[in-house]
């Protein structure tokens, strides 16, 4: 018997290229309020942070206040420009064609930038729908809700999914809710030594290229 009955992707990041463009557009938009100068060092060390969080520490650091609008601006600009920019992640599509077990997505985005995304990576027919966003839990990652919901509505118990994720805040939501995680390094936005960061946390493989995704889901699943 199979040791996993469904798979499931985060999607910015793994299936789709797009958090190095949601960061630029996140640094331009906080350069209206700190020198950009300075910012780019401290931007460097918040990979997997939310933007709130993110906020707060430039807020400390330069001892400013932010409109409270700040987050959902961003966030229109962000998701209009990875709309029309983003690429999918080479290999992505590929790789979850290839994979012979049910594929959901668990995403901190909302639904319809989720849709937006599978389909410039030519993957809608494959997730056949099964998509799970931000917008449909009370709590985003890294709270286990939307991982937990994915796998309440697949009819999957937690302990028998697979997931692959490319941050330790979604590595840290999909061990939260019970379930084993290949972490995902190939990206352009992943800073050095992220493997072992990923490692550190728990994930039971790490891997660089999106072609070894197959031969690990296989290893994995005995």
């Amino acid at each position: 018997m199979s040791a996993f009955d469904l798979l499931i992707s985060d999607c910015d990041g793994v299936i789709v290229d797009s958090e190095i463009l949601s960061k630029r557009v996140l640094f331009e938009a906080l350069c209206a309020y700190a020198p950009a100068a300075r910012l780019g060092p401290l931007l460097e060390d918040t990979f997997g942070l939310t933007v709130p969080t993110i906020v707060r520490l430039v807020e400390q650091t330069f001892d400013l206040s932010i409109p409270e609008t700040f987050d959902e601006d961003v966030r229109r600009q962000s998701e209009a420009y990875v709309a029309e920019a983003v690429e999918p992640v080479p290999g992505a599509r590929e790789a979850l064609l290839g994979i012979d077990m049910p594929l959901a997505v668990a995403s901190n985005s909302r639904r319809h930038n989720v849709e937006a995304s599978l389909a410039r990576a030519g993957l809608t027919e494959r997730v056949a729908g099964n998509i799970f966003s931000a917008d449909m839990v009370v709590s985003p990652k890294p709270a286990p809700d939307v991982y937990l919901l994915a796998a309440e509505r697949m009819g999957v118990a937690p302990a028998r999914c697979l997931v692959v994720e490319d941050s330790p805040t979604g590595v840290r939501a999909a061990l939260g809710a019970g379930m084993r995680v290949i972490g995902f390094t190939g990206a352009s936005h992943i800073p050095p030594g992220h493997a072992k960061t990923l490692l550190d946390l728990g994930v039971v493989a790490v891997i660089e290229h999106m072609d070894r995704l197959q031969e690990t889901v296989t290893r994995l699943r005995g």
